[in-house]
């Protein structure tokens, strides 16, 4: 791991156990308060805090009070802080999904793929397209917010936007090879068995189906890598943070 810092790390709605394992790991950690951001918030940048990391709890909370990145702005919510010449955020779940994607070793590259969400959530999925997919499904609610969400990806992707009601979903899903699963729940009988599934709910069951589940217990230690990255400037191996991700839960 990184050499230990002396700068402050703020965290935003956790407990003090999870500052005492941050420490722990060479982090100067400090909880601070999580109401009336706006001042707790400017408090930090005072105080020369590097950074922070937000509880899933706040991130709503926390991204409608910073200067947030595309993907932050497109899911609504700020996972991690820099306060370098302001208050900048970033979700880093989102970027940690294509890092665990990437690293279980599915080939991605010219592979279909079905983006399935409803709501804000369905951005979370996004960044995968940098892996090379072919085709990509968008799923969403209606097909208006389908298609605003296609228009977010890369000139270069063939994007499809459907509704989740629209009879066009069961052709578009029979073409997929990975089917993202990112808020919401799986239309009956779309799952096959040559399907595989990237499920951020927990509460699909690929198995029924005879469709295979991609490995995603390495997200946690992804995403924390990135948080860490963006509200420290320092990286971090994954297999170094598995202690943490259990005390942030």
């Amino acid at each position: 791991m990184p050499a230990p810092s002396d700068v402050p790390l703020a965290l935003i709605g956790y407990p003090v156990s999870a500052a005492r394992a941050l420490r722990e790991r060479g982090l100067l950690a400090l909880p601070v308060p999580d109401e009336e951001l706006p001042a707790v918030l400017d408090a930090c940048r005072t105080l020369g805090f590097a950074g922070a990391l937000v509880h899933p709890s706040r991130e709503v909370a926390v991204a409608g009070q910073v200067e947030a990145d595309p993907a932050a702005r497109r899911v609504g919510r700020v996972d991690a802080l820099a306060f370098t010449g302001g208050v900048h955020g970033t979700y880093a779940l989102a970027d940690a999904l294509t890092d665990a994607v990437e690293a279980s070793g599915y080939a991605a590259r010219g592979a279909d793929a079905l983006l399935l969400g409803t709501g804000a959530d369905l951005a979370r999925a996004l960044p995968l397209v940098r892996l090379g997919f072919g085709n990509v499904g968008i799923v969403a609610d209606s097909y208006p917010e389908a298609e605003r969400f296609a228009r977010d990806l890369p000139a270069n992707v063939r994007a499809f936007p459907v509704a989740r009601r629209d009879s066009a979903l069961a052709s578009l899903a029979d073409r997929a090879d990975l089917v993202v699963l990112t808020g919401g729940s799986l239309p009956p009988g779309l799952l096959q068995p040559y399907h595989t599934l990237v499920d951020l709910t927990g509460q699909a069951t690929p198995g029924s189906s005879g469709a295979s589940g991609l490995d995603l217990s390495g997200l946690p230690a992804l995403r924390l890598v990135r948080q860490l990255l963006h509200a420290t400037g320092q990286r971090y191996r994954p297999e170094d943070l598995s202690g943490l991700v259990t005390a942030l839960a």
